[in-house]
């Protein structure tokens, strides 16, 4: 590897043919530059490169290659474990690749590989027109879709992959390709579930779903309802119509307008029905969680972007998130999950959160390496606090909330959930039948391993 002291005509040069700006230690915006969501990640690129267009991406890859410096890539930054940066390195930084281009009468929309959701859903919903996208609007479409994608509207639009039209790719030896059903369809097998293992996205096509209404219920119990709070959601959700969906969290009330002030700093659990429909349907269903008592509510229809705003999670806070994908949710596992809420730390914005599946998750591409479809239920502990002495008993909840669940695990699980956890949970996320048709993919498209900041597939 070229040192970078040695390197600086190389860099100087970049900077000529880069459209974009090329940040190196002693730039201004270097540290801005650098900073993704997870304030618990702290690395020092040697050079960021933040593209403009394919060109710009391209130019990056050879200077990268040339120099033999480690390569991440940068779309949302949203990764629990930093993915998006390194030390010593390069990070090919996407974020003004943000253009979103909707087709409505193919009912398809091109991303560019540094938009975020809030983009892609902005840009949808003045046609009445969505896809399946994150639960807020700050993550990345690129790392989002190409980890399988789990959102609002996946029980009815399916997860965010099975919605994947094509992908234009720059691979490690600076080759543009692109991917479909139709061309180099192996690759674009692989790139249903495997991330960036294969190359840098440039932009992706999804395919669109007439989303016409769309509203919710978000109600907060006292955690002594917890437990029959979730058993009603579980009995509004699993037997009813695919347009129903959302999550229950248990979590310390925020100051929030909605909030009623004597329950800002407790334990609350929050219900969120989300139907892809109007609002008097919505109540109709919603009617048995409406009729236990809760201290607050919201019911009503707004647009889809919107809601994506809601729960954004504001960035400079520490995290650390896991999963466990479940077989069921009897009443002996809820009151497993309700029991741990009592413990939850405090005072944070961690969360304790349970999502639904089924309907057209269930009903997608089984062989797609997303194993984690068939599972009905998820469990999602999201440790979010601010203070670094936190940082031992936060992790140790997360950990503990695994622990109590995996009685009812299926061993699967959705990789965009989890931080770095070894790569037993990696091959966990893309299913132990796909190992060496990803690692022969790997060993064609990425030979060296270049692109291994990611849940990696080691080269076959």
């Amino acid at each position: 590897m070229t040192s970078l002291s040695n390197a600086g005509a190389a860099v100087a040069a970049l900077r000529e043919e880069l459209t974009g700006p090329v940040f190196t230690p002693d730039s201004p915006g270097y540290d801005e530059a650098r900073t993704v969501h997870n304030a618990m990640i702290d690395r020092r690129p040697a050079v960021i490169a933040r593209c403009a267009d394919e060109d710009d991406v391209v130019r990056s890859v050879r200077f990268g290659r040339e120099l033999g410096l480690p390569v991440a890539v940068r779309g949302g930054g949203h990764s629990v474990s930093g993915q998006a940066l390194n030390d010593g390195g390069l990070v090919i930084d996407l974020r003004l690749m943000d253009d979103v281009t909707v087709d409505p009468s193919a009912e398809a929309v091109r991303v560019g590989g540094g938009a975020t959701m809030s983009r892609l859903d902005r840009a949808t919903q003045p046609h009445g027109l969505a896809t399946t996208g994150g639960r807020v609007s700050t993550t990345g479409v690129g790392g989002f879709v190409l980890g399988g994608g789990s959102g609002w509207l996946d029980r009815c639009f399916g997860l965010a992959v099975d919605n994947l039209l094509g992908v234009e790719l720059v691979t490690a030896d600076a080759r543009r390709v692109h991917a479909s059903a139709d061309e180099n369809p192996e690759l674009f097998w692989g790139l249903h579930g495997g991330g960036g293992n294969f190359g840098i996205a440039t932009a992706l096509t999804l395919k669109l779903h007439e989303l016409p209404e769309f509203s919710l219920a978000l109600l907060m119990y006292r955690p002594e309802f917890g437990r029959d709070a979730v058993r009603t959601f579980r009995d509004v959700v699993e037997p009813g119509p695919v347009e129903a969906s959302g999550g229950v969290v248990h979590h310390i009330a925020p100051p929030e307008e909605f909030v009623p002030p004597h329950l800002v700093g407790d334990l609350v659990c929050t219900v969120v029905l989300t139907y892809a429909g109007g609002e008097a349907d919505l109540r109709k269903l919603a009617q048995p969680l409406l009729a236990l008592p809760h201290e607050a509510e919201i019911v009503g229809a707004l647009p889809y972007a919107e809601f994506q705003c809601m729960l954004d999670d504001p960035p400079g806070l520490r995290n650390y998130w896991s999963a466990e994908y479940l077989t069921g949710l009897p009443d002996e596992l809820v009151d497993v999950y309700c029991a741990r809420a009592a413990s939850l730390p405090a005072p944070t914005g961690t969360q304790h959160t349970l999502f639904p599946q089924g309907g057209a998750i269930a009903d997608g591409p089984a062989d797609y390496p997303v194993p984690f479809r068939d599972a009905p239920w998820a469990v999602h502990p999201f440790g979010v606090w601010e203070d670094p002495a936190d940082d031992e008993r936060c992790v140790r909840w997360v950990r503990d909330v695994r622990a109590d669940v995996r009685p009812w695990s299926t061993g699967a699980v959705y990789l965009n959930f989890i931080g770095d956890e070894g790569a037993d949970r990696v091959a966990a996320g893309l299913g132990a039948g796909n190992t060496g048709r990803l690692r022969e993919l790997k060993r064609r498209y990425d030979p060296d391993n270049v692109f291994r900041f990611n849940h990696n597939i080691p080269p076959g």
